[in-house]
């Protein structure tokens, strides 16, 4: 059974960081392809950032290059998202999902859409207050 579990959201302030972790399971890691989205009210989610676990390519929104920064570690099967200089427009409920490789990309051109993920996490609040 594949299993995604996000955690690390809460409350931080303007300025300040978070680091969000996306736990694993039931599938190869280290040939996947996770993405981290994230959903603001009534709205549909949105592509932050992506990793292959096999390459180590990375991909990030334009909201969000060179503020946060995804990372995997392939023995805890656990994929992060470094999130620094949050900002309050970044509070939304954060969910990490497998996508298929040639997807992965998109998350670069804000393209990526939520049909391009299989399997996704129950996600974790973040709030940043200014």
């Amino acid at each position: 059974e594949v299993q995604l579990v996000e955690s690390g959201g809460g409350l931080v302030q303007a300025g300040g960081s978070l680091r969000l972790s996306c736990a694993a399971s039931g599938f190869t890691f280290d040939d996947s392809a996770i993405a981290w989205f994230r959903q603001f009210p009534g709205k549909a989610r949105e592509g932050v950032s992506g990793i292959s676990n096999s390459d180590g390519s990375t991909y990030y929104a334009s909201s969000v290059k060179g503020r946060f920064t995804i990372s995997s570690d392939n023995a805890k099967n656990t994929v992060y998202l470094q999130m620094n200089s949050l900002k309050p427009e970044d509070t939304a409920v954060y969910f990490c999902g497998t996508v298929a490789r040639a997807d992965l990309r998109l998350v670069g051109y804000d393209a990526i859409k939520e049909h391009s993920v299989e399997y996704w996490g129950q996600g974790t609040q973040v709030a940043v207050s200014s």
